[in-house]
């Protein structure tokens, strides 16, 4: 069969975008979570008709370059962590790398660091790593060939996909930016800058060539030929960096996932470049002298001890973490229960440890976007994946490929622009994760697979820039510890802390007024906002699947 055709979605009535009960659905077979509708039937679809996890979140991703265009690529890259029911775990680095004509001080001009250069425009691209990526996960673990998994995506863009209340909100707040852009003033706005509406049909036809030319040849259909013809085209005319070469000699990596253990599970985590497997790693094990359920979930106690561990290990991660394949990343030591134990020394349940006076640990053998996306995947069968995809900021670097309609992404800011100075996100990063050609930026994406007994548990991941790590983590903790079900865990409110800022986020009306008084005379500075968006699936030991879908976003279920 080589069509799978999706009449039945694209005639759905727009107000069923946003219609699904947020309530924990349970499903016998497979379940996808993602943060958009289309995609998430997109996935079941591709279950239901004898494909495994693997091909339904291959037909995911593209799925989401066509309906969430301000994350969902191909113009990006990701990470993937798989679990399979004979025993593979593995992980999937599809992350984006530096073109090769790229140099350390390519943001500092006249002698001064220019940091928008790497937010917006053409030089904060990196080589995108989403198409090969795909490619080489269906390759090794699909059981569907390429032509079917994406044909629903070059249907949604051919004919078009419904305009839920955000998405058109999306867009219409990025006008002004667009219309710099020729082809992004092409693709993502109506003549006379007229605003997008609820329910508008959002029709992408030179999209849905590309993804026809992806289907037909492969990775050969994106980084090579017409596709890598019209990439290079926006380079030359805008000044960008990314040559036929670079598109080429492009491949993802296979990577061995970061296992942290925390009472009877055990935590398969994207490893580095993502730094928010050692991240969460770190805090897991700096809390366990802790009896978190005695604390109380989002106690005073319990908030301040998170947000401290918090605090040390994104200490580390400014210092420590970088390109595995450029840098030494010192893993091992950083993810003994010794040495993470001794970061809370000095930790007081009573007064904050200022980022000031903090900062990362010593060894004796001392040597990221908002606008991100996260799918969750269990098939019939037990397998999972979990997925984080992104182009960094909402819409990425705001140019579109002119002729091919997708947006390039805005990666090369997750580097050390300038190492010592902020990112867009406000973190600091070192030598680690400075610019060097071929090299993958440092990532705070994290998407963690679950297991309990040899059996998969839980599937996590979330979108939301260095929120991502922590969210993931409290999602984690209010199932292990707090024993909520999946929506109960994705819906309770959240808290961060990232070193600097030396400010502790939580999210409105999230604390009790006492709450916030407690954590005031410790000595925290409190700020709200929202924190991240996640997806969970959750699985019992009957093997029945139930979501989390989080309120805070438009993410959507669908099982069967």
């Amino acid at each position: 069969m080589k069509h799978i055709h999706l009449l039945i979605f694209l005639f759905i009535p727009f107000t069923f975008l946003n219609s699904q009960s947020r309530s924990t659905q349970i499903y016998d077979n497979g379940l996808v979570v993602s943060a958009e509708v289309y995609a998430s039937e997109v996935g079941k679809q591709i279950l239901k008709q004898g494909g495994n996890a693997v091909d339904a979140a291959v037909a995911v991703q593209f799925a989401l370059a066509v309906t969430l265009p301000r994350a969902g690529n191909i113009g990006g890259g990701g990470f993937m962590v798989i679990e399979l029911t004979d025993g593979t775990s593995t992980a999937l680095d599809f992350r984006e790398k530096v073109p090769a004509r790229a140099t350390r001080n390519m943001y500092v001009k006249d002698g001064e660091f220019k940091p928008e250069l790497s937010w917006e425009g053409i030089l904060a691209v990196g080589v995108p790593g989403t198409v090969d990526g795909m490619v080489t996960a269906l390759e090794r673990y699909g059981r569907m060939p390429l032509e079917m998994v994406i044909q629903p995506a070059i249907d949604l863009a051919k004919n078009g996909y419904y305009l839920s209340y955000v998405q058109a909100r999306s867009l219409n707040n990025q006008l002004d930016t667009f219309i710099k852009y020729e082809g992004s003033k092409k693709y993502f706005t109506k003549e006379d800058g007229v605003p997008f509406n609820e329910g508008d049909l959002f029709i992408q036809k030179d999209l849905a060539e590309v993804l026809e030319q992806i289907a037909q040849y492969g990775r050969d259909g994106f980084y090579s030929g017409p596709v890598a013809d019209a990439i290079v085209r926006e380079m030359r005319t805008q000044g960008g960096l990314i040559t036929h070469s670079d598109l080429r000699n492009y491949r993802s990596i296979w990577r061995e996932p970061v296992k942290a253990r925390f009472q009877d599970y055990e935590l398969s985590i994207m490893p580095p470049p993502s730094s928010g497997s050692i991240a969460v790693a770190q805090i897991l094990d700096m809390m366990d002298d802790y009896a978190l359920s005695e604390l109380g979930h989002n106690s005073a106690d319990y908030v301040h001890l998170m947000a401290e561990s918090m605090r040390r290990a994104f200490a580390d991660r400014s210092y420590y973490l970088g390109d595995p394949d450029f840098y030494d990343v010192p893993k091992n030591d950083l993810l003994d229960p010794k040495y993470n134990h001794a970061r809370m020394i000095d930790f007081s349940i009573d007064t904050v440890t200022h980022s000031s006076s903090l900062s990362h640990g010593e060894f004796s053998n001392n040597y990221e976007s908002d606008e991100t996306t996260h799918f969750s995947i269990v098939d019939k069968d037990g397998n999972a994946v979990a997925v984080t995809t992104t182009l960094n900021g909402s819409f990425g670097s705001k140019v579109a490929v002119n002729g091919a309609g997708f947006l390039l992404n805005n990666e090369m800011d997750d580097f050390s622009a300038q190492p010592g100075e902020p990112n867009a996100y406000g973190l600091i990063g070192g030598e680690a994760n400075s610019i060097e050609p071929g090299k993958r930026m440092l990532s705070s994406m994290t998407p963690t697979i679950v297991t309990k007994d040899g059996k998969v548990r839980m599937v996590l991941g979330a979108a939301g820039g260095p929120r991502i790590i922590t969210a993931t983590l409290q999602n984690f903790l209010n199932i292990a510890v707090f024993g909520m079900n999946a929506q109960e865990a994705i819906a309770a409110n959240r808290i961060h802390h990232q070193w600097f800022p030396d400010v502790l986020f939580y999210e409105n009306y999230g604390l009790s007024p006492d709450t916030i008084r407690l954590l005031e005379q410790k000595g925290h500075q409190l700020r709200s906002m929202s924190i991240a968006r996640g997806h969970i699936i959750y699985v019992n030991s009957e093997g029945k699947k139930s979501s989390g879908v989080d309120p805070r976003g438009d993410g959507h279920a669908a099982g069967y």
